[in-house]
């Protein structure tokens, strides 16, 4: 019998919630919203996120799920299974220009919300490992993200630029943040790639219960992939974020977006909005990083991804866009 991947069921089992709750309702008042694994920063923030809206916004259902993260929900919002989810500014930038992993299969219906906060890549190594650079990651057991996710787009990526042949240089575990966590505990890995705001729990837990501890990105590394892909931005990691870091450790970030299909009513978002960046302070129960998040900076570094129109008319009330 043919063995059946738990990433297929996993992706089969989401797109099948997404529909069944679409069912009967119209798009405009049932929005489904993909986030991100239920141990990352953005699950949190985006269940907080639906109950806001749904509390706020008369006959708005909008139906938070987890999932595998920016790929996945803009694969699910470019198959009309999603109409709102999050992602990172450089993997839109990618789905709405037709490149690298969207190659042949453009999405130039997605639209930026806001732009929320920058979203850091967080090598977190084993202390035993013998790892002091990223450089010396190659040959290791390393978890770069599941299939698809934004940390294994940003393994394709940066591995490479410390002369690592991305996967083949590697013993690959591709898995989610929670099962890194299991594997590193066990010695079962030497590293993982995680990419979300700070502070994450998977990494609190790295960190506190696997022996883990954090490495950076070189300078001139980080310069090298800045000209090559503008989205990047420069990001220090505090001293004291985790159990152990006694230092600054320095990464690149990048910004995390929330974006909705261009389809969905101009109104319903303009409303979306307007009760996001008005209730900053319930979200802040949610999560710490809403305390990142900053009005005047929602329509910043946002790619060359257009606003959703909806979006649109609020900033241009507060004064934030002119067209």
């Amino acid at each position: 019998m043919k063995k059946i991947s738990k990433g297929l069921i996993f992706t089969s089992l989401l797109s099948f919630i997404l529909v069944l709750s679409a069912c009967g309702n119209d798009q405009g008042n049932n929005l489904n919203f993909p986030t991100a694994s239920n141990t990352g920063t953005i699950y949190p923030l985006g269940s907080a996120m639906a109950n806001l809206w749904n509390n706020e916004i008369d006959d708005l259902r909008v139906n938070a799920q987890a999932s595998k993260g920016g790929v996945e929900n803009l694969n699910l919002m470019k198959e009309g299974e999603a109409h709102i989810s999050f992602a990172t500014a450089g993997i839109i930038w990618e789905a709405y220009n037709g490149e690298r992993g969207f190659k042949d299969r453009k999405y130039d219906n997605v639209r930026i919300v806001a732009g929320l906060y920058l979203n850091p890549n967080q090598v977190v190594v084993r202390q035993d490992a013998g790892i002091e650079s990223i450089a010396d990651i190659k040959g290791k057991k390393f978890a770069p993200g599941t299939t698809g996710s934004t940390p294994e787009v940003e393994s394709q990526i940066i591995l490479p630029a410390y002369g690592i042949n991305y996967p083949d240089d590697i013993k690959t575990n591709y898995v989610g943040f929670t099962e890194a966590i299991d594997l590193m505990r066990n010695k079962q890995i030497d590293g993982a790639l995680i990419q979300a705001g700070l502070p994450t729990a998977a990494v609190s837990e790295m960190t506190a219960t696997a022996d883990g501890q954090l490495i950076g990105i070189e300078p001139e590394i980080r310069k090298q992939l800045k000209e090559e892909y503008p989205w990047y931005s420069e990001m220090v990691i505090p001293a004291g974020t985790y159990d152990g870091q006694d230092e600054d450790v320095e990464t690149l970030a990048i910004k995390m977006m929330l974006m909705a299909d261009a389809s969905v009513d101009d109104e319903v978002i303009y409303e979306m909005t307007k009760v996001f960046w008005e209730n900053l302070p319930e979200l802040e129960k949610s999560h710490p990083i809403v305390k990142q998040m900053k009005l005047e900076e929602a329509v910043t570094d946002l790619a060359g991804i257009p606003l959703h129109e909806g979006a649109k008319k609020y900033y241009k009330e507060q004064g934030l866009i002119n067209e």
